[in-house]
């Protein structure tokens, strides 16, 4: 059994290998790597070659609520940032907190947490924030490589924060756990991280600028744009959500996905500024592709490896581990994983060890939030690099790529520490879950 399931990991592994050699995308060869492993598998009728093509299409469809999620709540934020309104935030944010800093910085960080956050996916903040944020940060007097550096760090963190965490809820799918009770555990880490990051990578200054200059030369905000405009959006979101959690018997369960689009239309009707809807929806989709491919595959490559054994094999192989061993190896182990098979890793690797961890009496939810701060630390690592290439062509850095992964490394080393022991004393923060839910 054991040489069976070992010959067909070693045939997924090396059609991956095989695909990235050709230089083929990353969802191309993934799902190279699960269609490899079904049709070795399907000699020993695991599974049986007439159902190959039945678990595929079913793998496909294993996260389609949190395809469904994403694909919404990044056209909201499409709609926030043509109406303007993104920029009316970084504008008034200089505006009035030039001359102190600390404020300047933190309003800087949590504008660029809020679209990841809703959306579940850090690129989204930067495709929508990163440019004005980073034209900011430089009128702020801090040089190129610590901006795309202090982007890198707070959009990865953007997607490990509430409400959408893809990561987790890939591992509650796989898991049968709930995905509620996540807003502390995965909040107050969030925060607090994302504030040391920005004060410590912000604080020194090139050179200070004068306040007029710097407003001249930032984007125009369309007229007739204010702050109620900007934030009843939001307001009606965030509203939506609370009010399930505080009538749960009386509110009908609308689901997040009907939640952002009843804010998207919000987001339409009060712009000033004439959107084509319907464009920017197509647009968006377009560009959205390659996370969504990314998701169908990740879920077929789950199937497959489930049916085929390889799946049980690797969660013999994390609870065979010593546990403080595998507690050391996290540090290495979930940031390569998203850097070679993007959120792939959380279904292959973070699924069998929550299962493991749970058995052992730690609290999974907890678990998932901590293993949640790990995986966006992979998006700046070969051969993806998502968030890391996107932070480095936002913010015009021109220098070398690995000169600017280094400069990320205290946030990145504090990260790595936080994550690892909310994971081991996960039982003894179980509260911050009660207080959630």
């Amino acid at each position: 059994m054991y040489l069976q399931i070992g010959i067909i990991s070693l045939v997924m592994v090396a059609a991956y290998a095989l695909a990235k050699w050709k230089k083929l995308s990353v969802e191309i060869s993934m799902l190279a790597a699960a269609v490899a492993g079904g049709l070795v598998g399907a000699f020993t009728n695991t599974p049986h070659i007439g159902q190959l093509a039945r678990h595929l299409v079913e793998g496909s469809f294993t996260y389609l609520d949190v395809i469904l999620v994403f694909s919404t709540a990044t056209i909201f934020m499409a709609i926030v940032s043509e109406s303007g309104g993104v920029n009316y935030v970084v504008r008034a944010t200089i505006k009035y907190f030039y001359n102190v800093r600390i404020i300047a910085l933190i309003l800087l960080m949590i504008i660029v947490l809020i679209p990841g956050a809703l959306t579940g996916a850090g690129s989204v903040s930067l495709l929508v924030v990163g440019a004005p944020v980073a034209l900011a940060l430089g009128y702020l007097g801090i040089e190129k490589k610590r901006a795309a550096a202090i982007l890198f760090i707070v959009a990865g963190l953007s997607a490990a924060a509430p409400p959408v965490n893809i990561w987790a809820m890939i591992l509650c799918a796989g898991t049968a756990i709930p995905y509620v009770g996540f807003e502390l555990p995965l909040g107050i880490p969030v925060l607090i991280l994302g504030t040391f990051t920005v004060l410590f990578l912000g604080w020194r200054r090139k050179e200070k600028q004068n306040l007029e200059v710097v407003l001249k030369e930032m984007p125009e905000i369309p007229p007739r744009m204010s702050w109620w405009r900007v934030l009843l959006p939001f307001l009606v979101f965030f509203g939506l959500v609370i009010a399930y959690r505080m009538w749960p018997f009386s509110t009908p369960i609308l689901g997040l996905a009907l939640e952002f689009v009843i804010a998207a239309l919000i987001a339409w009707l009060v712009s000033t500024k004439k959107i084509k809807i319907l464009a920017l929806s197509r647009d968006t989709m377009k560009r959205l592709l390659p996370l969504l491919a990314t998701m169908v595959v990740v879920g077929m490559l789950q199937q497959i490896m489930t049916v085929t054994g390889v799946r049980g094999m690797i969660s013999f192989a994390v609870i065979s581990i010593p546990l403080i061993l595998l507690f050391i190896s996290l540090a290495l182990i979930i940031p390569v994983s998203e850097g070679v098979l993007t959120y792939g890793g959380a279904a292959i690797i973070g699924i069998p060890l929550i299962w493991f961890l749970d058995s052992i009496g730690l609290h999974a939810t907890v678990a998932i939030a901590g293993l949640s701060l790990l995986w966006p630390l992979g998006d700046g690592l070969p051969p993806t690099a998502l968030i890391g290439r996107l932070s480095v062509m936002v913010s015009e850095y021109k220098d070398s790529y690995w000169t600017f992964l280094r400069s990320t490394w205290v946030p990145w080393l504090v990260i790595t520490v936080v994550g690892i022991l909310m994971i081991i004393f996960s039982a003894k923060l179980e509260f911050l879950v009660r207080w959630s839910m």
